[in-house]
């Protein structure tokens, strides 16, 4: 089986890259932000930060496929680099420290392609997370300075930490109702959004969340970083991996009771 560990190291050179590109106009007066056609936000450093990470992955990687939120999908073949620039763009642009560069490898594989190295990378937080597929996920300052994640044991909902992004989304799809029932069987919940819930969830300080819509790109890097912490994601139809256009992640333990509550219907 591959160890993946010479792709784990590029990602990280490719988000040392974009950290210090994204840092650099991070809170900028004159940073200049537009609206894509499905009215969300896309600042120059976004732009700027896809770019810097293809022209790399198109040296060190030649026959690697490439897809990016802001320039879609460039090539062919059994492996493809799937990028995020700056998940969490409109808090970067109103100056919120709570976005990150994702960057993650996928394999071709039965059924589809799936996550083998991914590297999210938060540099306002001065926090980066990582994992390689067979060798765990981590989090630290660099590879030779980690902590090894572990998801937590809580088992009953009633003990849980549960995170979400909106209630928007789940609204529209018709489970709000399914979701305040769940809101109501937890210890605690939190709306952090974007990136970081799926992060607490590999660290054990967050039990379970969930997003009602995703693409691939907000996805792929949060999924490897959770299953090699020992939990487990999927979409909120059960498949597991990045592929169903929404996410939910756990512990593992509290995994059929999540999807329970958020595919009730009124």
């Amino acid at each position: 089986m591959p160890d993946y560990l010479d792709d784990l190291r590029l990602a990280h050179v490719l988000a040392d890259a974009a950290d210090a590109a994204t840092m650099d106009r991070f809170k900028a007066l004159d940073l200049k932000v537009e609206t894509k056609p499905d009215m969300t936000p896309v600042s120059e450093a976004d732009k700027a930060a896809e770019e810097l990470i293809r022209g790399q992955l198109q040296r060190a990687r030649p026959r690697d496929a490439i897809l990016g939120e802001e320039y879609g999908i460039e090539g062919t073949g059994p492996r493809r680099w799937v990028i995020d620039p700056i998940d969490g763009t409109k808090n970067y642009v109103r100056g919120v420290p709570v976005w990150a560069t994702l960057i993650a490898l996928m394999e071709a594989a039965e059924g589809g392609y799936r996550p083998v190295v991914g590297v999210v990378s938060a540099p306002a937080l001065g926090r980066r997370w990582w994992a390689a597929k067979g060798h765990g996920a981590y989090t630290g300052r660099s590879l030779s300075s980690a902590t090894r994640l572990h998801v937590s044991r809580v088992s009953q909902l009633s003990d849980a930490s549960f995170a979400y992004s909106s209630l928007s989304g789940w609204e529209e799809q018709g489970r709000l109702d399914g979701f305040l029932d769940l809101t109501r069987e937890v210890w605690r919940t939190r709306a952090y959004g974007d990136f970081w819930p799926y992060m607490m969830v590999a660290e054990g300080s967050v039990d379970l969340c969930a997003e009602p819509e995703l693409s691939l790109w907000d996805m792929a890097a949060n999924a490897i970083v959770v299953t090699e912490a020992g939990g487990t994601f999927t979409g909120l139809d059960g498949r597991p991996g990045p592929h169903s256009g929404n996410a939910a992640a756990s512990n593992g333990l509290l995994h059929d009771e999540l999807l329970g509550y958020l595919n009730q219907r009124p």
